[in-house]
């Protein structure tokens, strides 16, 4: 009786992933020390205005769509409040992000589990693993595990789960609940660093910190049961 080879697993190349990590963010050092800390707030100012200029709508799309294909979510969170609270109120671009990111998690999900998966299965497959799939009684589990766990991108956690099939109700209220708090946070401090305001920029981190580790609270005891 034959049997079918096994593809041998090809590593994934993390060292030379985090050898270009190490250079950008060298290179970001040095950046800031040349330019020094007043042309970088002008060089801010700069393209909040220019984000302004494209309107809510432009931007709100773009936040929508370009996360999905690995654009950073906080880079949209940090110029939200500055851009157009003065047009939306504060409030308003709160909803605003929190609709958007949901409408993001939907496509991603969209594009993981149907659109893109083939394409996909092929390349978790050249680095010689499976996909995984994920039944009705670990769902809730292994999406917490997933979104709760610090250091992989928010869109690499979304193709993850939708890679699983995850049911999609339970994927975006997991998913929605679990990135929101982080990410109005850093919508408030953008809005506050930009005003000089320490007092606001303290209160906001404070936020963040607690929930940081309200999460990781959550996340030991996620795996605790788990285990």
């Amino acid at each position: 009786m034959s049997s079918v080879p096994v593809p041998a697993a090809r590593k994934v190349p993390v060292l030379k992933l985090a050898l270009v990590a190490v250079v950008l963010a060298a290179g970001a050092g040095l950046l800031l020390r040349g330019v020094g800390l007043a042309q970088l707030v002008a060089w801010f100012d700069q393209f909040v205005a220019f984000i302004r200029d494209m309107g809510p709508w432009v931007f709100f799309a773009a936040m929508a769509l370009l996360p999905a294909v690995g654009a950073p979510l906080s880079a949209f969170n940090l110029v939200a409040g500055e851009a157009f609270a003065q047009r939306l109120t504060m409030p308003g671009v709160i909803v605003a992000v929190a609709v958007m990111i949901a409408l993001n998690l939907a496509l991603t999900y969209w594009l993981a589990r149907y659109a893109l998966r083939p394409l996909l299965t092929r390349l978790v497959a050249h680095y010689g693993y499976a996909v995984p799939r994920i039944d009705a009684k670990n769902a809730l589990t292994a999406s917490l595990l997933v979104r709760l766990t610090p250091g992989p991108p928010f869109f690499f956690q979304s193709y993850l789960l939708g890679l699983a099939e995850v049911p999609f109700r339970l994927y975006m209220i997991v998913s929605w609940l679990a990135v929101l708090p982080l990410a109005l946070s850093v919508v408030l401090l953008g809005k506050a660093a930009r005003e000089g305001s320490l007092g606001k920029i303290f209160a906001v981190l404070g936020l963040m910190v607690v929930a940081v580790v309200a999460v990781q609270i959550l996340r030991r005891r996620v795996a605790k049961r788990e285990a």
